[in-house]
C-alpha cells in the first residue's frame, strides 16, 4: 500500500554542504567520532565510525505514525560506517515494499535506524536516538504539504520542500 506523502528515499544527497547545509563536527559537548547512541532501554546500541553526512526533518505521513510526532529528525550515515554493537537480537523491522525499512528495538519500540530498500549501504539514525551531539543540523523540511496540521511548522529560516527534496538540489549516490 502505498502512503500520501511517503517519500521513496528518505535522505537525498546534497550536490554539497554549503548554504542551508549545517554540519557542526565538534559540537558543544566536542563529540565527533564515533558516534554512539542506542534505544530507550539500553539493550540495543550502535556506532557510527565517520561523522554523518547530513540531517533533515520529513514530514510525511509514515515519518508522523512512525515517530508519534509532527516529524522526523533524522542524519545520514556515511556508507559501511553504521554497526549495532549490542543487542542485534533484539532488532525487528517494517518493511514497506515502497520505502525505507525501519528497525526498532522490540523491547522498548524505539527507532534505532532505518536502511534504503534500493540501496542498503544507504542508512539514516534518529537524531534522538544519539547519545551527546550529534555533529550535524537538520538542514531543511521536506513533505511540508503533509505537515501535522496542530503542529505549525517553525520560522526556522530552513528550506521547505513540498515533496521530496528536488532533484536539482540532490545527487545520487557515487560510492
Amino acid at each position: 500500500m502505498a502512503w500520501e506523502g511517503t517519500p521513496k528515499t528518505m535522505l537525498e544527497y546534497p550536490v554539497q554542504l554549503g548554504a542551508g547545509m549545517k554540519r557542526c563536527l565538534n559540537g558543544p559537548m566536542g563529540e565527533s567520532t564515533p558516534i554512539k547512541g542506542g534505544c530507550l532501554c539500553g539493550r540495543v546500541r550502535f556506532q557510527v565510525s565517520e561523522p554523518l553526512l547530513e540531517a533533515e526533518y520529513c514530514h510525511c505521513k509514515r515519518c508522523q505514525r512512525r515517530t508519534g510526532t509532527f516529524a522526523s529528525a533524522s542524519a545520514m550515515t556515511a556508507p559501511g560506517t553504521f554497526h549495532v554493537t549490542e543487542g542485534e537480537e533484539l532488532l525487528s523491522a517494517f518493511r514497506p515494499g515502497d520505502g525505507w525499512h525501519d528497525y526498532f528495538c522490540r523491547e522498548c519500540g524505539s527507532d534505532i535506524y532505518a536502511q534504503s530498500h534500493e540501496d542498503p549501504r544507504l542508512i539514516c539514525v534518529p537524531m534522538g536516538a544519539i547519545d551527546g551531539d550529534p555533529g550535524v543540523r537538520p538542514a531543511l523540511h521536506q513533505y511540508v504539504a503533509y505537515a501535522a496540521p496542530w503542529d505549525p511548522l517553525p520560522d526556522d529560516g530552513l528550506p521547505r520542500y513540498d515533496d521530496g527534496i528536488p532533484s536539482s538540489r540532490a545527487r545520487g549516490p557515487s560510492f
